[in-house]
């Protein structure tokens, strides 16, 4: 059986009606005339789920997903629907559409784990933004204003206006706002610093090495900090090359054990 037509006035052009067509689908048994009317019924409706779907255009997703993701609602719609209950279609369907598409950004579309919570927060905010921004190309709308147009805290608006900046991560390869170099915004991150990971090494060193002897000291001083060899130390310091090769490992044991026992 077909959808049925009337000129019945409806709420949106898009809204077919599919009274009888509703009440006949819940008469019928599982099976290819249950499945056919069902189709028929979704496709229907489809305009429907197109229009709520482009509500939601320019958030980060492609307006075709959107339209799968509101067609996937809509079938929940016509599944779930009891006619039974006296409550037209359409009041039903647009709030399940619509909860299907929010889900998705929600489940989706975050790079990273944001809380509900912060993700409610920012859509307050870009609807106020929005509203605040209707018309007016000149300025960005204060973080006063915001907070008076959403009914929020400067607090809330602060972080809803990150998470605004927050809904997709950037990659790496990506190139830096403003440069016609090629540089991209891998090139302008930090990175750790070898140096660094000796500071805390020597820092514990430091008092027991002034603790040594001052023939220990120079001799540590000219191997490790002149990078000079056994054999030039050893002339400089009159000694054989095999004697300070055992005060350079004797020294070094002490101050291992004494660090070491600093931390137990």
């Amino acid at each position: 059986m077909g959808t049925q037509t009337s000129t019945q006035r409806r709420p949106h052009g898009d809204a077919p009606d599919t009274d009888r067509a509703f009440r006949r689908l819940a008469t019928l048994p599982p099976g290819p005339e249950h499945d056919t009317l069902r189709e028929e019924v979704v496709g229907a409706w489809l305009p429907m789920a197109d229009r709520i779907a482009s509500r939601f255009r320019g958030r980060g997703e492609s307006y075709e997903d959107l339209r799968q993701v509101a067609a996937l609602g809509l079938v929940k719609a016509v599944d779930r629907y009891d006619p039974g209950r006296g409550k037209a279609f359409e009041s039903y369907a647009v709030p399940t559409v619509t909860g299907e598409i929010k889900r998705h950004f929600r489940d989706h579309m975050w790079t990273l784990h944001v809380p509900r919570r912060v993700q409610e927060l920012r859509n307050r905010v870009r609807l106020a933004c929005r509203d605040l921004s209707a018309g007016v190309s000149d300025r960005w709308p204060t973080i006063c204003e915001i907070a008076e147009r959403a009914g929020l805290s400067l607090e809330d608006v602060r972080a809803g206006l990150e998470a605004l900046e927050s809904f997709s991560a950037l990659s790496l390869d990506a190139g830096l706002p403003g440069s016609d170099d090629g540089f991209s915004l891998g090139d302008s991150l930090g990175v750790s610093d070898s140096a660094l990971e000796t500071v805390v090494d020597r820092e514990s060193v430091r008092p027991h090495l002034k603790a040594l002897p001052e023939r220990e000291r120079a001799i540590l001083y000219m191997r490790f900090f002149k990078d000079m060899t056994q054999s030039s130390i050893a002339e400089q310091l009159g000694i054989s090359q095999m004697h300070v090769s055992r005060l350079i490992t004797r020294s070094c044991r002490q101050l291992r054990d004494e660090v070491l026992q600093d931390v137990a």
